[in-house]
C-alpha cells in the first residue's frame, strides 16, 4: 500500500507502533490526533499494559502487546512506525517488509504529517550545536520555527502544531535515516562522517549511505551543505542530486563558484558567491570556542545564506549563541580547578575535540558503553596534554589496555561515577582542567548522555 504522500490523510489506517519508550508514546499520540488506529507492541514480555499507560500524558486507547504479535494483528497493518532505538534488520520486520508494508520512524512520520519547510542537519559530530544556531537564526527572522530531532524535542510532538510558513530545524541521526521514505529537506547538511554507530550499521560503508540519505530526495536546485575538510562528504558532493555548498576552516575556497572558507587573517569567514565576497562574522566575535566549533558555525551559516537569511542577520545571532549544554561546558572552578562537562562526546572523534579545547592540563574521566569503537586515535590526541584518566562503565579495560600499548600508564580504575569525580578532585592541581569527555554512550550506567552530564555538574557543584 503506497501512503508515503506529504500531509495524506491517516484516518482509518491500523499502524504498528514498535517500542514503548519517549518515541513510541509520541508517534502513538500522534497518530490518534489524526484519526488513525495505532497497536502499540514492545518486545519485552514483562511489560504490562498498566505500566506503558502510565507514560502517556493522556491515555490512550491503543491496543497494546508484548513479547510477541498476534498472527491475525499483522494482516491487518497498514504500516510499521519504529523507534530509533530499533534495530531495522531484525526478522520480525522483514516479515511485514515482505508483505509490502513500509517501515517508517519517527522522522518519517512526522514528516508526511507536517506542514512548512525542513531544514535538516545530520553528521558524526557538532549535529546539536549546529541544529541549535541554525534554530535560533531562523527564530531570530521567521515568526514560526521549530527546533526537533535527538536536539530534545520529538518531531512527532510539534509536527501538528506546523504551518505552512513553519521552518522546521532537525537534528537526524543516522538510525532515524534508515527509516525515510519521502522526507525532503530544502536545505541539508552532513557536518562530518567518522567511525560510529558500527555495532549497528555493521560496515562503515552502510554507516556512510544511511548519512548520505538525508539528501537523497533533494532536487538540483536545492542545497546540500557540505565539510570540505572531511574526504568523505567533499566526495558526496560529486554525486548528491542536489547542489553542494561546500565550507572549510582550513583551505581557501575562492576558486569556487559558492563556498564558505576562512579569510587569510584566520579569524574571518566568508562567503563567497560568483564574484563577490561577503565577511559573514569573525570567530574571535563569537561565544563558541574551538576549531570544531568554527566548522559549526560555518554549516549553519551555509544553511541559513542558502535558505535566504540575510548575512546581517545571521552574524547577529552568532555572535551571541552561547554553547549548549553537555559539549565542553564549563561547569565551575573549585580550589583553581576549571571542571568542563562534554557528556555529548559519545564517540572517538567527538572527545578528541573535546580533549583539543582544553587549553591546560588535565585530568580526564573517560569510558561507558561499548560501541565497538576502537580508541587509538583518542589516546594519541592526549599529546602530553592528560595527566591522568580516570575510567568507568563497559569499556574501561579495553581503554586501558589501548592506553598501555600507546605507553600512557596514568591510568585510574574507578567503581561508581561519584568515585571517578571524587579521584579528579584529589588529582587535579591548581591550574589544570578536570574534563569529562567518555569517547562511549552512556547506556549501561546512565539513560542518555544528559543524565550523564546532569549528574556529573551535581557531583562538582557539591565539591
Amino acid at each position: 500500500m503506497d501512503i508515503v504522500e506529504k500531509n495524506n490523510s491517516m484516518n482509518g489506517k491500523r499502524i504498528l507502533v514498535v517500542g514503548s519508550g519517549k518515541s513510541g508514546v509520541g508517534a502513538v499520540e500522534l497518530l490518534e490526533k489524526v484519526g488513525a488506529s495505532p497497536v502499540l507492541f514492545d518486545g519485552n514480555e514483562k511489560l504490562t499494559r498498566e505500566e506503558v499507560l502510565a507514560r502517556f500524558q493522556d491515555g490512550t486507547g491503543a491496543d497494546m502487546y508484548f513479547g510477541e504479535l498476534p498472527e491475525n494483528e499483522k494482516d491487518r497493518i497498514d504500516i510499521v512506525v519504529i523507534s530509533p532505538g530499533v534495530p531495522v534488520d531484525l526478522p520480525f520486520l522483514d516479515e511485514f517488509r515482505s508483505r509490502g508494508i513500509e517501515i517508517w520512524g519517527e522522522v518519517e512520520l512526522a514528516y508526511v504529517l507536517s506542514k512548512g519547510d525542513v531544514l535538516a542537519i545530520t553528521g558524526t559530530n557538532g549535529k546539536t550545536t549546529t541544529t541549535a544556531l541554525v534554530g535560533q537564526i531562523c527564530s531570530d527572522y521567521f515568526s514560526s520555527v521549530f527546533v526537533v530531532g535527538n536536539i530534545g524535542t520529538p518531531y512527532t510532538s510539534v509536527a501538528l502544531d506546523t504551518k505552512e510558513d513553519t521552518v522546521t530545524v532537525a537534528e537526524i541521526s543516522s538510525f532515524q535515516l534508515e527509516t525515510i521514505h519521502c522526507f525532503h529537506p530544502k536545505v541539508s547538511a552532513i557536518l562530518n562522517i567518522t567511525p560510529d554507530h558500527l555495532n549497528r550499521h555493521h560496515t562503515m560503508e552502510c554507516y556512510i549511505e544511511m548519512k548520505e540519505r538525508i539528501a537523497e530526495n533533494q532536487t538540483g536546485d536545492e542545497v546540500v551543505v557540505l565539510n570540505y575538510d572531511d574526504p568523505l562528504t567533499r566526495d558526496f558532493g560529486t554525486r548528491s542530486t542536489a547542489r553542494a555548498l561546500y565550507f572549510s576552516r582550513l583551505e581557501s575556497l575562492e576558486k569556487m563558484d559558492e563556498a564558505l572558507y576562512l579569510a587569510e587573517d584566520g579569524v574571518t569567514i566568508l562567503y563567497k558567491k560568483g564574484t563577490e565576497i561577503t565577511p559573514v562574522v569573525r570567530t574571535d566575535e563569537m561565544l563558541l570556542l574551538g576549531g570544531h566549533n568554527t566548522e559549526n558555525v560555518m554549516a549553519a551559516c551555509a544553511m541559513a545564506i542558502s535558505y535566504g537569511i540575510p548575512v546581517a542577520s545571521i552574524a547577529e545571532t552568532v555572535k551571541h549563541f552561547r554553547a549548549v549544554e553537555h559539549r565542553i561546558e564549563f561547569v565551575r572552578e573549585v580550589n583553581g580547578v576549571a571542571y568542563y562537562n562534554d557528556s555529548k562526546g559519545t564517540n572517538v572523534d567527538a572527545a578528541i575535540k573535546g580533549i583539543q579545547a582544553m587549553n591546560r592540563k588535565t585530568v580526564l574521566i573517560g569510558g561507558g558503553y561499548d560501541k565497538q569503537s576502537e580508541y587509538d586515535e583518542w589516546i594519541e590526541a592526549f599529546d602530553g596534554k592528560v595527566t591522568y584518566l580516570v575510567l568507568i562503565g563497559q569499556t574501561a579495560e579495553k581503554i586501558a589496555e589501548c592506553a598501555r600499548r600507546h605507553g600512557f600508564e596514568s591510568i585510574i580504575m574507578a567503581e561508581t561515577f561519584e568515585e571517578a569525580v571524587d579521584v579528579c578532585a584529589k588529582k587535579a592541581q591548581p591550574g589544570e582542567a578536570v574534563l569529562l569527555s567518555p569517547a562511549c554512550a552512556s547506556w549501561g550506567m546512565f539513560d542518555n548522555y544528559e543524565q550523564r552530564g546532569r549528574i556529573f555538574k551535581e557531583l562538582v557543584n557539591a565539591l
